[in-house]
């Protein structure tokens, strides 16, 4: 008996797949607990269509992180902080901080997209990688400015 798998079941198939399996196993375990549906033409299409706006969703997703990721190379992000004798800060800048300035120019991004290796310690201008999307990384500039 043909099924689309609901939900991922452990040992059986991931959700979205189509597989053949045993009528005892589908009518008693899979049904009721609502894990799987009979893989009808009609569910067949709807599982079709499904996967094709899944798709154009994700691909929606990795140009607009491409478009942000051109956005961001071209700009600079400036972050004051307190610094002594030369150039060395008080503290150090960490990713929250330069979340918070890109927030302040209008740019939302999540401060643990932000790959900073360790905090930013001296003045100047530092590359900051900032992976946006699984495919998608871009290259901050970000300059340390004193207060």
């Amino acid at each position: 008996m043909k099924v689309i798998f609901l939900q991922d079941v452990k040992g059986q198939g991931k959700k979205g797949q189509v597989k053949d399996l045993s009528e005892g196993y589908v009518r008693n375990f899979l049904l009721p607990k609502g894990l799987a549906k009979l893989a009808s033409d009609g569910n067949l299409k709807t599982l079709e269509v499904q996967t094709a706006s899944e798709e154009k969703r994700k691909q929606k997703e990795k140009e607009d992180a491409q478009a942000l990721g051109k956005r961001l190379e071209e700009m600079t992000v400036v972050v004051k902080a307190k610094a002594g004798e030369g150039g060395r800060l008080f503290g150090a800048i960490t990713s929250k901080q330069i979340a918070e300035a890109l927030a302040a120019k209008g740019i939302k991004i999540d401060k643990r997209k932000i790959e900073l290796d360790e905090p930013i310690r001296t003045l100047g201008v530092t590359q900051v990688p900032v992976k946006l999307h699984p495919d998608v990384k871009a290259k901050l500039n970000v300059q340390t400015a004193e207060e």
